[in-house]
């Protein structure tokens, strides 16, 4: 498979609920990447944050990721085969070591992000990632 052509209408991430509460454990599918390496690093990306979401202070690995099976997200480049990023070969790493900023930060490669720019009421203004707290806890 190339990376030069991308399927009509660019690369696809299907993203699964792995609660099952969504109808084949599928929350949603995101078009239109250009390159199969951007899909791939979406979906990485995609996964670091929602292991990142199920982690707390004083956690075990063996709970992060018995959290994240259970209430995380998965995601899978649709038709990609062997060539698309698999969430298995690095969910250990993604455990045992807590994610920066930038290793969560899939928004950045979002090619919905021309449409639906936060701030603009769409879904993703709850989704920055970022701690929008004062620093107060009440």
């Amino acid at each position: 498979m190339s990376d030069l052509f991308a399927p009509r209408g660019g690369w696809r991430v299907r993203i699964l609920d792995l609660s099952g509460g969504a109808q084949d454990n599928i929350t949603e599918e995101v078009g239109g990447f250009p390159t199969l390496m951007q899909a791939n690093e979406f979906a990485r990306r995609y996964v670091r944050d929602s292991i990142e979401h199920c982690r707390m202070p004083g956690m075990s690995t063996k709970d992060v990721l018995e959290t994240w099976f259970a209430y995380g997200e998965d995601a899978l480049v649709v038709d990609a085969g062997e060539e698309g990023w698999k969430s298995a070969t690095e969910l250990g790493d993604f455990v045992d070591r807590p994610a920066g900023p930038e290793d969560r930060d899939w928004r950045a490669l979002d090619p919905r992000l021309d449409d639906d720019m936060p701030g603009d009421g769409s879904p993703l203004d709850d989704l920055s990632g970022e701690d929008l707290s004062d620093g107060d806890p009440d």
